[in-house]
């Protein structure tokens, strides 16, 4: 089935050939200009597309429209007297519907005499002025191996390590896959992955829609007190509005799924998106014989309506409904599958937020609604129950966050945070004997109400190049021991010249530990909030108006980390990834006594150089990651973080030749990462923990993009090829107790992919 469907997509790609149509096909570019800090509108702005004559100005609300602009792939430039120069790279311009492209532009804080006037390709967050980076769709959709997953996108940045391919768990400086923050318009979502880890932020998939995604922020490191709650990372996703002319969609086959999208206006004031989309991989699992079949649905709807001049309200919900299905009708499917930890899961999101701007600034209120239940088994050759955890967390949340700017060079933001979790747990685990040699047991069940509530403020100074922001977080949560916690912040950039910053952070992070973490044993309730200090210093230079290079070393303190009492080499810092189950003994689910005595320090640097699309129609980007990353559990010994990665080189770019093609390349190089030898009849010992690592892994990706152009719609086709010269990865050892050998390697070698998409 899978050749005959590649077979019927590759005749697609190379065959069908657009309808006559106009010598000159041409969009449209609709958008609006906003002052970055306060959300104001900037009225009169200049918006052209660079190295064209094309263009037009944006009217007293910041709006601005381009008719008849030939399609193509462009680089479109604002500028208006007194802000920063702004260039968006990477603006398709398609006839199936108008591109919507949002710039917030940064004020100028130089005497005018002096204003350097080169545009700005590498956007900023005000408050964030290091260890952050910026994915457009287009950027994010034509990535090698990306699977149109943003997700996987981030996986190619500096600081980011990867644990096994065909995962999304992220591993960022050092630290757990519990670490990363998702927010998605506003709101904070637990997992945005089909077949979450529970406790956790990975997963196989991300069940974000990208054709409705902006753009997204990821930081690594030194964000403002705004968000917490973790300790690594903050992924922000900012969804478009809907097309505001006519009803219009888009249906899609990918490398994994298919679905189909349909948005358009909402009268004069407002627009929607929905869209449902399902995998396929269950057919091509159950046509290929394997014993297990997973299969997911997933959903999306948005809605944006102005209530005025000055207030605007969104409406988004989320759905993903996951499910593994297993086949049990021969011994080796049985045996094959004892090794399975399954998950069916369903999660909902939902949320309102209302956005009202004031003079020199804005106030958003935001309620939100997250709803996750887990149902884990795992079983033995007999099919008898081995593992069992069934969980049902649900969330309802309301923030309030106001910024003002009181004077050209000073700004104050602040806001209020509040969450209250229900949250049940039943979880059983049979007499179970480790590869440590030690027997485990839980027969548990947690019903409660969990209450989360923080507040922050943050001060913003600029004086003669330099900005200063300092902040102040507090945290609560009353099911632990000590249910309060302050994380203090400071950032500063000061610019060398007008072309090179130097950037420094130091900060206190807080994370509450994972609710699933307290339901085996009673005594794990007394943990305590995880903490890390972290301490960041970088040098940016941009080389040329599209092109920069960054530079960063930071330091990473762990302390309070649950740690186990009864396996005192385990810290749960090496714990969250991958599929779980009896390979590390059901140790990511908290099932051991737990004490806040971990500690750890992760140290590294990165190195950075990136060129964005612009009149030179190619892009591309170079990070080199340096780290090392060691945990001590109850025993005292510092040992390497099961995740940690010495080095990791991450190469890609690509060329657009013209309006129907594209090509690009990625390649990715990481140090193994550590694991414990296993010894006769599958034994591991407590004195080798970590002592070994898997070989070094290595992957070329490569992609062709084709787009056919007709009058009233697009077609858009992708051959992607995965680890092209077919190099097995490495992974973690795995002991087979029928055969006494180890087995070394993934099972996944070249992959190849073809998609299409049209766009109406």
């Amino acid at each position: 089935m899978t050749c005959r469907l590649n077979r019927f997509l590759f005749l697609i790609f190379f065959a069908i050939q657009p309808a006559p149509a106009q010598d000159v096909i041409t969009g449209i570019i609709t958008g609006e200009v906003r002052n970055a800090v306060t959300k104001e509108p900037i009225p009169y702005a200049n918006i052209v597309l660079v190295g064209t004559t094309t263009g037009a100005a944006a009217d007293e609300n910041g709006a601005f429209e381009i008719r008849n602009a030939p399609v193509g792939t462009y680089a479109l430039r604002a500028s208006v007297l007194g802000f920063q120069a702004l260039v968006r790279s990477d603006v398709v311009v398609n006839v199936a519907r108008p591109v919507t492209i949002l710039f917030e532009m940064t004020e100028s804080f130089i005497e005018l005499e002096e204003i350097n006037v080169t545009a700005e390709y590498f956007q900023k967050l005000p408050e964030t002025p290091l260890s952050t980076q910026y994915q457009t769709y287009e950027e994010i959709r034509r990535l090698p191996g990306g699977l149109e997953d943003v997700v996987r996108a981030i996986s190619i940045l500096p600081g980011v390590a990867q644990v096994e391919p065909g995962r999304n768990d992220l591993i960022v400086r050092g630290g757990a896959p519990s670490e990363n923050l998702y927010v998605v318009d506003n709101i904070e979502v637990p997992n945005i992955n089909h077949f979450g880890t529970q406790g956790a932020s990975g997963g196989p998939l991300s069940y974000i829609n990208l054709d409705f995604v902006e753009s997204t922020a990821f930081s690594t490191g030194g964000f403002g007190a705004r968000y917490g709650d973790k300790l690594s990372s903050v992924l922000r996703i900012n969804f478009r509005d809907g097309r505001t002319d006519r009803l219009g969609g888009k249906a899609t086959i990918s490398a994994s799924q298919f679905g189909l999208n349909f948005e358009g206006p909402v009268d004069a004031n407002g627009s929607f998106m929905v869209s449902a989309r399902r995998s396929y991989l269950d057919f091509i699992f159950k046509a290929a014989g394997f014993g297990f079949v997973p299969e997911y649905w997933d959903f999306f709807g948005k809605a944006s309506y102005r209530l005025g001049p000055n207030d605007r309200l969104n409406i988004i919900a989320l759905s993903a409904l996951d499910n593994v299905r297993f086949f049990n009708d021969t011994d080796e499917k049985r045996y094959e599958n004892s090794k399975v930890l399954g998950s069916n899961q369903n999660q909902l999101v939902g949320g309102i937020s209302w956005q009202h701007l004031f003079p020199s600034g804005y106030a958003t209120v935001t309620l939100g609604q997250s709803s996750v239940t887990f149902d884990y088994q795992q079983s033995d050759s007999l099919q008898q129950p081995i593992f069992t955890n069934r969980s049902a967390e649900h969330e309802l949340s309301v923030r309030g966050d106001v910024v003002w700017q009181f004077s050209k060079h000073s700004e104050v933001s602040f806001g209020m945070q509040g969450k209250i979790t229900g949250f049940e747990s039943d979880i059983e685990l049979r007499p179970f004997w480790t590869n440590f040699g030690q027997q485990i047991s839980v027969d548990a069940f947690y019903d409660t109400t969990a209450v989360k509530s923080a507040a922050y403020a943050q001060f913003s100074q600029h004086l003669n190049g330099l900005q200063l922001i300092a902040g102040l977080r507090a945290d609560y949560f009353n099911l632990i021991e000590e249910p309060f916690a302050l994380s203090p912040r400071f950032s500063a950039s000061y610019a060398l010249t007008p072309e090179t910053n130097i950037n420094v952070s130091a900060g206190r992070y807080h994370q509450a530990p994972s609710l699933i973490w307290l339901t085996a044993r009673p005594e794990n309730r007394r943990l305590k909030f995880i903490g890390v200090n972290q301490y960041i210093m970088g040098l940016e230079h941009q080389v040329r108006p599209d092109t920069k290079t960054s530079f960063e070393v930071y330091r990473k303190d762990f302390f309070h980390y649950p740690a186990s009492l009864d396996r005192t080499f385990l810290v749960m810092a090496n714990t969250g990834a991958g599929f779980g189950g009896s390979d590390d003994g059901y140790a990511a689910f908290g099932i051991d006594r737990l004490s806040s005595v971990g500690t750890g320090v992760a140290t590294g640097a990165e190195f950075l150089i990136q060129k964005k699309f612009s009149e030179i129609p190619g892009y591309g980007t170079l990070s080199v990651s340096y780290n090392i990353s060691e945990f001590k559990a109850v025993d005292g010994i510092a040992r390497p973080n099961s995740f940690d990665q010495t080095w990791i080189i991450n190469a890609g770019g690509g060329y657009v030749f013209d309006n129907h093609w594209e090509f690009s390349m990625k390649f990715r190089y990481a140090t193994g990462r550590p694991y414990t030898p296993i010894g006769p009849l599958g034994a591991q010992s407590a004195d080798r923990y970590n002592s070994s690592r898997i070989r070094a892994n290595h992957s070329l990706d490569v992609r062709v993009d084709r787009r056919w152009l007709f009058s009233e719609w697009t077609l858009i086709t992708y051959i992607d090829i995965q680890n092209i010269y077919n190099r097995k990865p490495s992974a973690v050892p795995r002991y087979d107790p029928r055969t006494g050998t180890l087995d070394e390697s993934s099972s996944i070698g070249i992959l190849p992919s073809i998609g299409i998409s049209a766009e109406f």
